[in-house]
């Protein structure tokens, strides 16, 4: 199979809280499954809609010495639904979802 993605792709698991998708507001949770500099697979509590906007948050863990974590606030749009995945833990149904990253912050504490 011949790669098509213009960027590297990072196996990253930070903690995503989406804040929008539309017009709006969310309060959902989730995490980042990979990463690149233009896109992000996560897995999400709520199921986003394929072309809609969506703002999202992705949390750094704290470099050596610092207490906090640095959040990136990023833009984008739904790019497409992978599937649904059951989490026992938390007694719910996890959706699969990939995004672009048009516009993106660093917001420190």
């Amino acid at each position: 199979m011949i790669e098509h993605r213009r960027s590297q792709r990072f196996q990253l698991r930070l903690s995503l809280r989406l804040l929008r998708a539309g017009g709006t507001t969310l309060a959902g949770e989730g995490e980042t499954v990979n990463v690149s500099s233009g896109g992000i697979l996560f897995t999400t509590d709520r199921r986003l809609e394929v072309g809609e906007t969506v703002e999202f948050t992705m949390a750094f863990p704290p470099p050596p010495g610092a207490t906090a974590n640095t959040d990136l606030h990023c833009l984008g749009k739904v790019l497409r639904y992978e599937g649904s995945l059951a989490d026992p833990e938390r007694r719910a149904k996890l959706y699969v979802m990939a995004a672009t990253i048009e516009r993106y912050e660093f917001v420190r504490p």
